[in-house]
Protein backbone atom coordinates (compact mmCIF):
# COMPACT_ATOMS: atom_id res chain seq x y z
CA UNK A 1 0.00 0.00 0.00
CA UNK A 2 2.45 2.56 -1.21
CA UNK A 3 -0.29 4.98 -3.45
CA UNK A 4 -3.68 6.52 -2.70
CA UNK A 5 -6.00 4.32 -3.56
CA UNK A 6 -9.39 5.57 -5.40
CA UNK A 7 -12.08 4.54 -2.09
CA UNK A 8 -11.72 2.27 0.77
CA UNK A 9 -12.26 -0.69 -1.05
CA UNK A 10 -9.31 -0.85 -3.42
CA UNK A 11 -7.56 -1.76 0.05
CA UNK A 12 -9.64 -5.28 -0.02
CA UNK A 13 -7.53 -8.54 -0.22
CA UNK A 14 -3.50 -8.57 0.07
CA UNK A 15 -3.70 -9.98 3.63
CA UNK A 16 -0.65 -11.10 5.33
CA UNK A 17 0.11 -14.81 5.76
CA UNK A 18 2.12 -14.92 9.31
CA UNK A 19 4.43 -17.75 10.74
CA UNK A 20 3.02 -19.05 14.26
CA UNK A 21 6.21 -19.53 16.40
CA UNK A 22 4.87 -19.93 20.08
CA UNK A 23 1.92 -21.85 19.87
CA UNK A 24 3.26 -24.64 16.89
CA UNK A 25 3.99 -28.07 17.53
CA UNK A 26 8.21 -28.61 17.10
CA UNK A 27 9.16 -29.43 13.50
CA UNK A 28 6.43 -27.85 11.50
CA UNK A 29 5.88 -24.64 9.97
CA UNK A 30 2.36 -23.43 10.95
CA UNK A 31 1.10 -19.93 9.32
CA UNK A 32 -2.33 -18.19 9.40
CA UNK A 33 -3.76 -15.91 6.91
CA UNK A 34 -4.94 -12.64 9.04
CA UNK A 35 -8.18 -11.56 7.09
CA UNK A 36 -8.52 -9.13 10.22
CA UNK A 37 -6.26 -6.91 8.01
CA UNK A 38 -8.82 -6.34 5.40
CA UNK A 39 -10.65 -2.64 5.90
CA UNK A 40 -13.91 -3.81 7.92
CA UNK A 41 -11.76 -6.75 9.98
CA UNK A 42 -13.13 -9.89 8.24
CA UNK A 43 -12.42 -11.82 5.20
CA UNK A 44 -16.46 -11.58 3.73
CA UNK A 45 -15.32 -8.04 2.67
CA UNK A 46 -13.90 -10.03 -0.28
CA UNK A 47 -17.61 -11.44 -0.77
CA UNK A 48 -19.35 -7.93 0.12
CA UNK A 49 -17.49 -6.00 -2.93
CA UNK A 50 -17.81 -9.22 -5.51
CA UNK A 51 -21.01 -9.92 -4.86
CA UNK A 52 -22.19 -6.43 -5.49
CA UNK A 53 -20.03 -5.43 -8.25
CA UNK A 54 -21.13 -9.05 -10.11
CA UNK A 55 -24.77 -7.86 -9.51
CA UNK A 56 -24.01 -4.69 -10.89
CA UNK A 57 -23.03 -6.16 -13.83
CA UNK A 58 -25.30 -8.60 -14.46
CA UNK A 59 -27.94 -5.35 -14.40
CA UNK A 60 -29.75 -7.35 -11.25
CA UNK A 61 -28.68 -4.61 -9.17
CA UNK A 62 -30.06 -1.21 -10.19
CA UNK A 63 -28.24 2.44 -9.15
CA UNK A 64 -30.54 3.06 -5.96
CA UNK A 65 -32.32 -0.26 -5.60
CA UNK A 66 -32.04 -1.16 -2.20
CA UNK A 67 -29.58 -4.06 -1.08
CA UNK A 68 -30.46 -6.66 1.55
CA UNK A 69 -28.89 -9.84 3.04
CA UNK A 70 -29.36 -12.71 6.27
CA UNK A 71 -26.18 -12.03 8.48
CA UNK A 72 -24.53 -12.84 11.22
CA UNK A 73 -22.50 -9.89 11.27
CA UNK A 74 -19.30 -9.94 9.09
CA UNK A 75 -20.74 -10.66 5.57
CA UNK A 76 -23.38 -7.35 6.58
CA UNK A 77 -20.37 -5.24 7.81
CA UNK A 78 -18.73 -6.11 4.55
CA UNK A 79 -22.20 -5.18 2.61
CA UNK A 80 -22.28 -1.60 4.63
CA UNK A 81 -19.15 -0.47 3.87
CA UNK A 82 -19.30 -1.58 -0.25
CA UNK A 83 -22.88 0.11 -0.39
CA UNK A 84 -21.94 3.14 1.72
CA UNK A 85 -19.16 3.47 -1.03
CA UNK A 86 -21.60 2.74 -3.59
CA UNK A 87 -24.52 4.72 -2.30
CA UNK A 88 -26.85 1.41 -1.84
CA UNK A 89 -29.45 1.67 0.91
CA UNK A 90 -29.18 -1.32 2.97
CA UNK A 91 -31.20 -3.45 4.87
CA UNK A 92 -29.70 -6.48 7.22
CA UNK A 93 -31.73 -9.68 8.39
CA UNK A 94 -29.92 -10.82 12.09
CA UNK A 95 -30.67 -13.49 14.26
CA UNK A 96 -30.59 -11.41 17.98
CA UNK A 97 -28.51 -14.30 19.26
CA UNK A 98 -25.13 -12.97 17.10
CA UNK A 99 -23.10 -10.36 19.02
CA UNK A 100 -24.58 -6.55 19.98
CA UNK A 101 -21.29 -5.02 19.06
CA UNK A 102 -21.98 -6.46 15.07
CA UNK A 103 -25.64 -4.83 15.29
CA UNK A 104 -23.83 -1.20 16.39
CA UNK A 105 -21.59 -1.45 13.82
CA UNK A 106 -23.70 -2.33 10.99
CA UNK A 107 -25.95 1.37 12.18
CA UNK A 108 -22.80 2.97 12.42
CA UNK A 109 -21.90 2.26 8.45
CA UNK A 110 -25.51 3.25 8.11
CA UNK A 111 -27.65 0.17 7.70
CA UNK A 112 -30.91 -0.72 8.56
CA UNK A 113 -30.42 -3.98 10.92
CA UNK A 114 -34.14 -6.26 11.23
CA UNK A 115 -33.83 -8.66 14.35
CA UNK A 116 -35.42 -12.25 14.07
CA UNK A 117 -35.95 -15.09 16.93
CA UNK A 118 -33.62 -16.70 17.88
CA UNK A 119 -35.00 -19.51 18.42
CA UNK A 120 -35.77 -19.62 14.19
CA UNK A 121 -31.82 -19.98 13.90
CA UNK A 122 -30.36 -18.87 10.82
CA UNK A 123 -32.82 -20.08 8.34
CA UNK A 124 -35.05 -17.98 10.03
CA UNK A 125 -33.35 -14.83 9.04
CA UNK A 126 -32.84 -15.92 5.90
CA UNK A 127 -36.69 -16.97 5.22
CA UNK A 128 -37.40 -12.74 6.51
CA UNK A 129 -34.66 -11.26 3.97
CA UNK A 130 -36.27 -13.51 1.22
CA UNK A 131 -39.61 -12.26 2.27
CA UNK A 132 -38.40 -8.53 2.76
CA UNK A 133 -36.98 -8.98 -0.80
CA UNK A 134 -40.09 -10.07 -2.51
CA UNK A 135 -42.58 -7.53 -0.75
CA UNK A 136 -40.44 -4.55 -1.60
CA UNK A 137 -38.54 -5.50 -4.62
CA UNK A 138 -35.33 -5.02 -3.18
CA UNK A 139 -31.70 -7.01 -4.16
CA UNK A 140 -30.85 -9.98 -1.66
CA UNK A 141 -27.15 -11.13 -2.22
CA UNK A 142 -27.88 -14.64 -1.29
CA UNK A 143 -24.71 -15.00 -0.17
CA UNK A 144 -25.39 -19.25 0.73
CA UNK A 145 -25.74 -19.91 -2.65
CA UNK A 146 -23.99 -16.74 -4.56
CA UNK A 147 -21.52 -17.87 -7.15
CA UNK A 148 -19.84 -14.58 -7.22
CA UNK A 149 -19.27 -15.29 -3.24
CA UNK A 150 -16.78 -18.43 -4.12
CA UNK A 151 -15.55 -16.24 -7.41
CA UNK A 152 -13.87 -13.39 -5.07
CA UNK A 153 -11.48 -16.37 -3.58
CA UNK A 154 -10.63 -17.81 -6.52
CA UNK A 155 -9.62 -14.22 -8.04
CA UNK A 156 -7.76 -13.03 -5.11
CA UNK A 157 -7.55 -15.49 -1.49
CA UNK A 158 -6.34 -18.31 -3.97
CA UNK A 159 -3.88 -16.12 -5.82
CA UNK A 160 -2.73 -14.58 -2.40
CA UNK A 161 -1.88 -18.07 -1.02
CA UNK A 162 0.14 -19.25 -4.05
CA UNK A 163 2.24 -16.09 -4.23
CA UNK A 164 2.91 -16.58 -0.34
CA UNK A 165 4.12 -20.07 -0.86
CA UNK A 166 5.75 -19.53 -3.93
CA UNK A 167 8.72 -21.99 -4.07
CA UNK A 168 7.39 -23.64 -0.98
CA UNK A 169 5.12 -26.73 -0.70
CA UNK A 170 1.77 -25.83 0.86
CA UNK A 171 0.62 -29.33 2.91
CA UNK A 172 -2.23 -28.44 4.59
CA UNK A 173 -4.74 -25.86 4.00
CA UNK A 174 -7.24 -25.56 6.61
CA UNK A 175 -11.04 -23.42 7.18
CA UNK A 176 -13.87 -23.26 8.19
CA UNK A 177 -17.14 -23.01 6.13
CA UNK A 178 -20.26 -19.92 6.66
CA UNK A 179 -21.23 -19.31 3.43
CA UNK A 180 -18.56 -22.03 1.58
CA UNK A 181 -17.58 -19.37 -0.13
CA UNK A 182 -14.16 -19.28 0.95
CA UNK A 183 -13.55 -23.45 0.72
CA UNK A 184 -15.09 -23.62 -2.70
CA UNK A 185 -13.29 -20.71 -4.30
CA UNK A 186 -10.06 -21.38 -2.70
CA UNK A 187 -9.61 -24.87 -2.86
CA UNK A 188 -11.01 -25.70 -6.49
CA UNK A 189 -7.51 -23.22 -7.26
CA UNK A 190 -5.35 -25.10 -5.01
CA UNK A 191 -6.64 -28.70 -6.21
CA UNK A 192 -5.43 -27.81 -10.04
CA UNK A 193 -2.14 -25.30 -8.99
CA UNK A 194 -0.99 -27.12 -5.82
CA UNK A 195 -2.57 -31.01 -6.01
CA UNK A 196 -0.49 -32.06 -2.96
CA UNK A 197 -2.28 -29.34 -0.63
CA UNK A 198 -4.80 -31.61 1.51
CA UNK A 199 -8.17 -29.60 2.34
CA UNK A 200 -9.62 -29.52 5.85
CA UNK A 201 -12.48 -28.05 6.62
CA UNK A 202 -13.82 -27.75 10.30
CA UNK A 203 -17.40 -27.78 11.86
CA UNK A 204 -18.41 -27.51 15.82
CA UNK A 205 -18.43 -30.54 17.21
CA UNK A 206 -21.92 -30.13 18.65
CA UNK A 207 -23.68 -29.55 15.60
CA UNK A 208 -21.77 -31.90 12.55
CA UNK A 209 -23.46 -30.83 9.43
CA UNK A 210 -21.36 -32.27 6.79
CA UNK A 211 -19.86 -35.23 9.22
CA UNK A 212 -23.35 -36.32 9.62
CA UNK A 213 -23.76 -37.74 5.76
CA UNK A 214 -27.26 -36.31 6.05
CA UNK A 215 -28.05 -34.49 2.64
CA UNK A 216 -29.89 -30.94 3.24
CA UNK A 217 -32.72 -30.12 1.64
CA UNK A 218 -33.30 -27.76 -0.70
CA UNK A 219 -35.23 -25.81 -2.68
CA UNK A 220 -35.45 -25.34 -6.29
CA UNK A 221 -33.02 -22.28 -6.27
CA UNK A 222 -30.46 -23.90 -4.09
CA UNK A 223 -31.54 -22.32 -0.69
CA UNK A 224 -32.36 -24.18 2.33
CA UNK A 225 -35.83 -25.59 2.59
CA UNK A 226 -35.47 -26.78 6.35
CA UNK A 227 -33.25 -26.31 9.45
CA UNK A 228 -30.20 -29.64 9.17
CA UNK A 229 -31.80 -32.36 11.48
CA UNK A 230 -28.23 -32.71 13.35
CA UNK A 231 -28.23 -28.57 13.63
CA UNK A 232 -27.59 -27.50 17.70
CA UNK A 233 -26.51 -24.32 18.66
CA UNK A 234 -22.89 -23.87 19.29
CA UNK A 235 -19.93 -20.83 20.23
CA UNK A 236 -18.39 -20.21 17.01
CA UNK A 237 -20.30 -17.67 15.40
CA UNK A 238 -19.92 -17.27 11.61
CA UNK A 239 -19.47 -20.71 11.28
CA UNK A 240 -22.20 -23.46 10.60
CA UNK A 241 -25.49 -22.25 10.02
CA UNK A 242 -28.59 -24.57 10.98
CA UNK A 243 -28.18 -25.13 7.26
CA UNK A 244 -25.44 -27.07 4.79
CA UNK A 245 -25.32 -23.58 2.30
CA UNK A 246 -25.10 -24.65 -1.09
CA UNK A 247 -21.40 -22.96 -1.88
CA UNK A 248 -20.20 -25.87 1.06
CA UNK A 249 -22.02 -28.46 -0.80
CA UNK A 250 -20.63 -28.34 -3.77
CA UNK A 251 -17.66 -28.31 -2.18
CA UNK A 252 -17.40 -31.70 -0.66
CA UNK A 253 -19.47 -33.41 -3.46
CA UNK A 254 -16.79 -32.48 -6.24
CA UNK A 255 -14.19 -33.74 -3.47
CA UNK A 256 -12.21 -30.53 -2.72
CA UNK A 257 -12.21 -31.51 1.24
CA UNK A 258 -9.79 -34.23 1.79
CA UNK A 259 -10.56 -34.34 5.69
CA UNK A 260 -13.62 -32.86 7.92
CA UNK A 261 -12.71 -32.50 11.13
CA UNK A 262 -14.96 -31.74 14.36
CA UNK A 263 -14.02 -28.83 16.75
CA UNK A 264 -15.35 -28.24 20.84
CA UNK A 265 -16.19 -24.74 21.07
CA UNK A 266 -14.24 -24.58 24.78
CA UNK A 267 -11.36 -25.59 22.64
CA UNK A 268 -12.01 -22.75 20.30
CA UNK A 269 -12.62 -19.67 23.03
CA UNK A 270 -9.19 -21.12 23.95
CA UNK A 271 -7.11 -21.18 21.00
CA UNK A 272 -8.37 -17.18 20.56
CA UNK A 273 -7.02 -16.06 23.83
CA UNK A 274 -3.66 -18.05 23.19
CA UNK A 275 -3.14 -16.61 20.10
CA UNK A 276 -4.09 -13.04 21.19
CA UNK A 277 -1.80 -13.74 24.40
CA UNK A 278 1.17 -15.54 23.18
CA UNK A 279 1.24 -15.01 19.48
CA UNK A 280 -0.26 -11.11 19.63
CA UNK A 281 -3.37 -12.20 17.40
CA UNK A 282 -6.21 -10.69 18.46
CA UNK A 283 -8.92 -12.38 16.16
CA UNK A 284 -12.35 -13.92 16.48
CA UNK A 285 -14.06 -16.75 17.82
CA UNK A 286 -14.39 -18.97 14.54
CA UNK A 287 -10.44 -18.23 13.48
CA UNK A 288 -9.69 -19.64 16.96
CA UNK A 289 -11.89 -22.88 15.81
CA UNK A 290 -9.98 -23.34 12.68
CA UNK A 291 -6.58 -22.69 14.71
CA UNK A 292 -7.86 -25.34 16.78
CA UNK A 293 -7.82 -27.48 13.75
CA UNK A 294 -4.52 -26.47 12.53
CA UNK A 295 -3.00 -27.17 15.62
CA UNK A 296 -4.51 -30.64 15.84
CA UNK A 297 -3.25 -31.11 12.15
CA UNK A 298 0.25 -29.93 12.88
CA UNK A 299 0.71 -32.40 16.00
CA UNK A 300 0.01 -35.43 13.52
CA UNK A 301 2.09 -33.65 10.33
CA UNK A 302 5.18 -34.88 9.01
CA UNK A 303 8.32 -32.96 10.22
CA UNK A 304 9.09 -29.96 8.11
CA UNK A 305 5.08 -29.68 6.67
CA UNK A 306 3.76 -26.22 5.68
CA UNK A 307 0.32 -25.37 7.33
CA UNK A 308 -1.84 -22.53 6.69
CA UNK A 309 -5.01 -21.82 8.53
CA UNK A 310 -7.06 -19.31 7.73
CA UNK A 311 -8.33 -16.58 10.77
CA UNK A 312 -11.75 -15.46 9.30
CA UNK A 313 -12.09 -11.98 11.32
CA UNK A 314 -11.00 -9.62 14.60
CA UNK A 315 -12.19 -10.07 17.97
CA UNK A 316 -13.91 -6.80 18.57
CA UNK A 317 -16.92 -7.75 17.82
CA UNK A 318 -16.97 -11.08 19.79
CA UNK A 319 -17.21 -8.30 23.67
CA UNK A 320 -20.21 -9.26 24.76
CA UNK A 321 -20.03 -13.29 23.76
CA UNK A 322 -18.52 -16.00 25.88
CA UNK A 323 -15.11 -15.29 24.78
CA UNK A 324 -14.64 -11.88 26.68
CA UNK A 325 -16.38 -13.49 29.99
CA UNK A 326 -13.43 -13.58 32.14
CA UNK A 327 -11.93 -10.47 31.21
CA UNK A 328 -12.59 -7.51 34.07
CA UNK A 329 -13.54 -4.08 33.74
CA UNK A 330 -12.12 -3.37 36.98
CA UNK A 331 -8.05 -3.72 38.44
CA UNK A 332 -8.00 -7.25 39.50
CA UNK A 333 -6.19 -8.41 42.83
CA UNK A 334 -2.67 -8.06 41.06
CA UNK A 335 -3.42 -4.70 38.91
CA UNK A 336 -4.58 -3.37 42.42
CA UNK A 337 -1.28 -4.34 43.93
CA UNK A 338 0.79 -2.99 41.34
CA UNK A 339 -0.85 0.27 41.70
CA UNK A 340 -0.33 0.60 45.02
CA UNK A 341 3.29 -0.26 44.80
CA UNK A 342 3.65 2.98 44.64
CA UNK A 343 2.11 6.04 46.87
CA UNK A 344 0.13 8.19 44.63
CA UNK A 345 -2.16 8.63 41.82
CA UNK A 346 -4.07 5.44 42.72
CA UNK A 347 -6.97 4.61 41.91
CA UNK A 348 -8.16 3.25 45.18
CA UNK A 349 -7.27 6.36 47.15
CA UNK A 350 -8.30 10.05 47.91
CA UNK A 351 -6.61 12.17 44.80
CA UNK A 352 -6.55 15.63 46.64
CA UNK A 353 -3.21 16.56 45.67
CA UNK A 354 -1.88 14.10 43.73
CA UNK A 355 -3.29 14.96 40.20
CA UNK A 356 -2.06 18.10 37.81
CA UNK A 357 -4.70 19.88 37.46
CA UNK A 358 -5.08 22.22 34.74
CA UNK A 359 -4.39 26.13 34.61
CA UNK A 360 -8.68 27.37 33.97
CA UNK A 361 -9.60 30.93 34.47
CA UNK A 362 -13.28 29.56 35.56
CA UNK A 363 -11.23 27.91 38.44
CA UNK A 364 -9.90 30.66 40.13
CA UNK A 365 -12.77 32.65 42.39
CA UNK A 366 -10.33 36.08 41.40
CA UNK A 367 -11.49 36.34 37.93
CA UNK A 368 -13.61 39.16 36.83
CA UNK A 369 -16.90 37.58 35.97
CA UNK A 370 -17.55 39.39 32.37
CA UNK A 371 -20.66 41.39 31.81
CA UNK A 372 -21.79 39.56 28.55
CA UNK A 373 -20.99 36.17 29.84
CA UNK A 374 -23.30 36.94 32.44
CA UNK A 375 -26.07 38.01 30.58
CA UNK A 376 -25.64 35.15 28.30
CA UNK A 377 -26.37 32.98 31.32
CA UNK A 378 -29.43 34.39 31.61
CA UNK A 379 -30.81 34.53 28.56
CA UNK A 380 -30.39 30.73 28.35
CA UNK A 381 -31.57 30.06 31.40
CA UNK A 382 -34.68 32.21 31.14
CA UNK A 383 -35.53 30.79 27.39
CA UNK A 384 -38.81 29.53 27.29
CA UNK A 385 -38.66 27.66 23.88
CA UNK A 386 -35.40 25.37 25.46
CA UNK A 387 -36.13 25.26 29.13
CA UNK A 388 -33.85 22.18 29.79
CA UNK A 389 -30.22 22.98 29.44
CA UNK A 390 -26.60 21.60 30.82
CA UNK A 391 -23.64 23.43 30.53
CA UNK A 392 -20.91 20.50 29.66
CA UNK A 393 -17.55 19.71 28.43
CA UNK A 394 -17.69 17.84 24.84
CA UNK A 395 -14.94 15.07 26.36
CA UNK A 396 -16.78 14.76 29.86
CA UNK A 397 -17.34 11.37 30.41
CA UNK A 398 -20.77 12.43 32.70
CA UNK A 399 -21.88 15.06 30.27
CA UNK A 400 -21.99 12.03 27.85
CA UNK A 401 -24.08 9.89 30.70
CA UNK A 402 -26.82 13.39 30.92
CA UNK A 403 -26.72 13.49 26.62
CA UNK A 404 -27.21 9.62 26.97
CA UNK A 405 -29.83 9.70 29.37
CA UNK A 406 -31.91 12.45 27.60
CA UNK A 407 -31.94 10.50 24.17
CA UNK A 408 -33.12 7.69 26.23
CA UNK A 409 -35.85 9.69 27.63
CA UNK A 410 -36.46 11.65 24.33
CA UNK A 411 -35.67 14.52 26.06
CA UNK A 412 -35.03 17.62 24.04
CA UNK A 413 -31.75 19.83 25.52
CA UNK A 414 -29.61 22.68 24.73
CA UNK A 415 -25.69 21.77 25.52
CA UNK A 416 -23.52 24.45 26.06
CA UNK A 417 -20.16 23.08 25.13
CA UNK A 418 -18.04 25.62 27.03
CA UNK A 419 -14.82 23.90 25.66
CA UNK A 420 -16.26 23.43 21.88
CA UNK A 421 -14.52 25.91 19.18
CA UNK A 422 -17.57 28.51 19.11
CA UNK A 423 -16.98 28.88 22.83
CA UNK A 424 -13.11 28.94 23.04
CA UNK A 425 -13.41 32.10 20.83
CA UNK A 426 -12.23 34.88 23.17
CA UNK A 427 -12.29 32.94 25.79
CA UNK A 428 -16.18 32.65 26.13
CA UNK A 429 -16.41 29.36 27.71
CA UNK A 430 -13.56 30.52 30.55
CA UNK A 431 -15.92 33.59 31.39
CA UNK A 432 -19.27 31.68 31.29
CA UNK A 433 -17.66 29.03 33.96
CA UNK A 434 -16.73 31.59 35.84
CA UNK A 435 -20.27 32.72 36.09
CA UNK A 436 -21.31 29.39 37.16
CA UNK A 437 -18.55 29.27 39.42
CA UNK A 438 -19.53 32.42 41.08
CA UNK A 439 -23.42 31.23 41.53
CA UNK A 440 -23.07 28.30 42.28
CA UNK A 441 -20.04 27.95 44.42
CA UNK A 442 -19.23 25.02 42.55
CA UNK A 443 -16.44 24.52 39.29
CA UNK A 444 -17.43 20.93 38.69
CA UNK A 445 -18.69 20.00 35.15
CA UNK A 446 -22.43 19.14 34.09
CA UNK A 447 -23.76 21.91 35.39
CA UNK A 448 -28.26 20.95 34.20
CA UNK A 449 -30.95 23.47 34.64
CA UNK A 450 -34.70 22.95 34.00
CA UNK A 451 -36.93 26.08 33.29
CA UNK A 452 -34.33 28.09 34.95
CA UNK A 453 -34.41 25.95 38.03
CA UNK A 454 -30.95 24.40 38.69
CA UNK A 455 -30.75 20.67 39.13
CA UNK A 456 -27.09 19.80 39.96
CA UNK A 457 -24.43 17.68 37.94
CA UNK A 458 -24.54 14.13 36.81
CA UNK A 459 -25.43 12.28 39.59
CA UNK A 460 -28.03 14.62 41.01
CA UNK A 461 -29.82 14.56 37.86
CA UNK A 462 -29.77 10.49 37.83
CA UNK A 463 -31.29 10.66 41.59
CA UNK A 464 -33.94 12.91 40.54
CA UNK A 465 -34.66 10.71 38.02
CA UNK A 466 -34.92 7.84 40.47
CA UNK A 467 -36.64 9.81 43.02
CA UNK A 468 -39.43 11.00 40.26
CA UNK A 469 -38.40 14.60 40.93
CA UNK A 470 -37.33 14.92 37.52
CA UNK A 471 -40.73 13.63 35.62
CA UNK A 472 -42.59 16.41 37.87
CA UNK A 473 -40.15 18.97 36.86
CA UNK A 474 -40.82 18.28 33.18
CA UNK A 475 -44.35 18.32 33.53
CA UNK A 476 -43.84 21.87 34.59
CA UNK A 477 -42.56 22.78 31.39
CA UNK A 478 -44.88 21.02 29.32
CA UNK A 479 -42.49 18.72 28.59
CA UNK A 480 -43.39 14.30 28.70
CA UNK A 481 -40.51 12.06 29.42
CA UNK A 482 -40.74 8.61 27.52
CA UNK A 483 -41.79 5.64 29.43
CA UNK A 484 -39.26 3.50 30.21
CA UNK A 485 -39.23 -0.59 30.49
CA UNK A 486 -39.17 -1.97 33.96
CA UNK A 487 -35.29 -2.93 34.13
CA UNK A 488 -34.04 0.17 32.54
CA UNK A 489 -31.21 0.85 34.87
CA UNK A 490 -30.02 4.59 34.36
CA UNK A 491 -26.98 4.18 36.38
CA UNK A 492 -25.65 1.85 34.28
CA UNK A 493 -25.12 4.75 32.00
CA UNK A 494 -23.09 6.79 34.29
CA UNK A 495 -18.88 6.16 33.98
CA UNK A 496 -18.20 2.35 34.86
CA UNK A 497 -15.22 3.22 38.25
CA UNK A 498 -17.83 4.98 39.82
CA UNK A 499 -19.36 1.45 40.71
CA UNK A 500 -16.14 0.20 41.87
CA UNK A 501 -15.97 -1.33 45.34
Amino acid sequence: MTKPFADILGTIGDTPVVKINRLAPPGVNLYVKAEAFNPMGSVKDRMALSTIEAAEASGELQPGQTVIEATSGNTGIGLAMVCAVKSYPLVLVMAESFSIERRRILRFLGAKVVLTPAELKGSGMLAKAVELAEAHDWFLVRQFENEANADAHTRTTAEEILASFAGMQLDYFVTGFGTGGTLKGTSRVLKKRSPATKIIVCEPDNAQLLGSGIAQERQADGSPAASHPNFRPHLVQGWSPDFIPKLTEDAIAAGMADQIMPIAGDKALQLTRELARQEGIFCGVSSGATFAAAVNIAEGAPAGSNILCMLPDTGERYLSTPLFDDIAVEMNTAELEVSRSTPNYRFDAPTTGQRPVAQDPADATAVELDIEAQAFVQRVLNDIDQPVTMFALEWCEFCWAVRKLFARLEIPYRAVDLDSVEYQQHDKGAKIRAVLLDQLGSPTIPQIYIGGRHIGGATDLFASYDSGALNDLLAGQNIEMKAMPEDFEPASLLPAWLHKR
